[in-house]
């Protein structure tokens, strides 16, 4: 089921990306010259429909994409307005780097985007992670959402 959050509840992004830039971390909203980059990893680390949506973000004006880097490396990505307006996602992080806040901080940053670009809610498609979401974010079900979006999507 999709889920829906409400943008003027979220948490402060600033302290996430602080944490973030303490460990060496900079979550940014990725460049232009960066997208073969990003998609190539975004497709090699996760899939290639994640990199296809991924794709879609870099043409957005502004990116919708944003990423973790640390060292010149990407550690995560997440991207919103990629398949359908409002809709948050795909995000992901290095698997070898998990629990230690990227996701929560790459979420944050598109969330106040998102709040920036005027939306009032933010849409997750097709969530994975329920708990983490509801948890971070208090994101709701939306009823009779399934299966949304994806329905009959090409693999």
């Amino acid at each position: 089921m999709d889920r829906l959050v409400k943008l003027d509840e979220r948490a402060d992004v600033s302290a996430a990306l602080s944490k973030m830039r303490r460990r060496g971390l900079i979550i940014r909203r990725a460049l232009a010259p960066e997208k073969r980059v990003v998609v190539d990893w975004v497709s090699k680390t996760f899939s290639v429909g994640w990199a296809s949506e991924c794709d879609v973000a870099f043409s957005r004006s502004p990116i919708t994409c944003f990423i973790a880097v640390e060292a010149k490396a990407v550690l995560g990505f997440a991207c919103y307005d990629a398949t359908c307006k409002n809709f948050f996602g795909p995000t992901g992080v290095d698997p070898s780097k998990r629990r230690g806040g990227i996701g929560k901080a790459l979420l944050f940053a598109c969330l106040s985007a998102m709040a920036a670009d005027g939306y009032a809610y933010a849409i997750i498609g097709g969530v994975g992670p329920i708990e983490y979401y509801k948890k971070t974010v208090n994101a709701i079900e939306i009823p009779r959402s399934s299966p949304g979006i994806y329905r009959g999507l090409l693999k």
